[in-house]
């Protein structure tokens, strides 16, 4: 059981990412983001339909070894799991060890390869299904601090970016439907309804301005220019929560506890 225990302890350590002087740990960290960096450009080849009609048993290939590694990767992640402490019942730890964010990102590079194994879809479900490949990418989250730290501040401003987008969508119903009783008699076809002047309200807020549906009444132009002068703050809150969250971050990955007055200070 001792030796069980410490195999299972070893094998949670190397699939997780790196520590300091860990080489075996290291060299699957680095095999795994090759891996899946391969995945990613094959996925992307294989919409060339010269490449993929030419090297299809290539690519199939691939994609059968890269499911094997991948599958007894996600195997052995939810079998160790229960090495860390809240993860520490057989059962029940492991099922919400499952339900992780990294642990669906694994299933979910997988289980596009199985499904059609399993329930008999149509073939163009299938096509849809391959397309679920691209998530193998997230799995490369866990290896690099950048990510991880976009992950941290995501985590940490989610409340902040809540209201913001609550926001947003407030002011998206409120112009739409502004505009489609300002527009809709001199253009019923573009603003026949206010859904269909959601369209208009969504690329006005976020100027983009794609110029596909515009506003030609006097009235409609005012509310054209006020909005798009609104949009142009409202998106730059996010972009502030954002930034903020960033340097919050920053600045305490480079504070350490001093070790004579245990006290917290900041790494120039």
């Amino acid at each position: 059981m001792k030796d069980k225990g410490r195999i299972k302890k070893r094998t949670y350590e190397i699939l997780e990412a790196a520590s300091p002087g860990d080489i075996p740990s290291k060299i699957f960290d680095y095999f795994i983001i090759i891996l899946i960096s391969l995945n990613v450009i094959a996925v992307m080849l294989e919409t060339v339909k010269s490449l993929y009609v030419r090297w299809s048993s290539l690519f199939r290939g691939f994609e059968i070894l890269s499911i094997s590694i991948f599958t007894v990767e996600y195997i052995f992640r939810v079998w160790s799991c229960t090495v860390e402490e809240k993860y520490r019942h057989p059962l029940t730890g492991r099922i919400k060890f499952i339900f992780t964010p990294m642990a669906l990102v694994d299933l979910f590079a997988i289980l596009p390869f199985y499904l059609p194994m399993v329930i008999p879809f149509d073939l163009r479900f299938i096509r849809i299904l391959r397309l679920f490949r691209i998530f193998r990418l997230f799995k490369i989250e866990r290896y690099f601090e950048a990510l991880k730290i976009l992950g941290n501040v995501l985590k940490n401003t989610k409340e902040e970016l809540s209201v913001t987008f609550f926001v947003l969508l407030i002011l998206l119903v409120i112009v739409s439907t502004l505009m489609f009783f300002a527009e809709h008699e001199a253009q019923p076809e573009a603003f026949s309804n206010v859904f269909e002047a959601m369209w208009w309200g969504i690329v006005t807020l976020t100027t983009v301005g794609y110029g596909d549906v515009y506003p030609v009444t006097p009235l409609g132009k005012i509310l054209a220019g006020i909005i798009a002068i609104l949009g142009i703050g409202m998106f730059a809150l996010p972009a502030g929560i954002l930034a903020s969250g960033f340097s919050q971050e920053i600045r305490k990955r480079r504070k350490i506890i001093c070790p004579h007055c245990g006290k917290e200070i900041e790494i120039e």
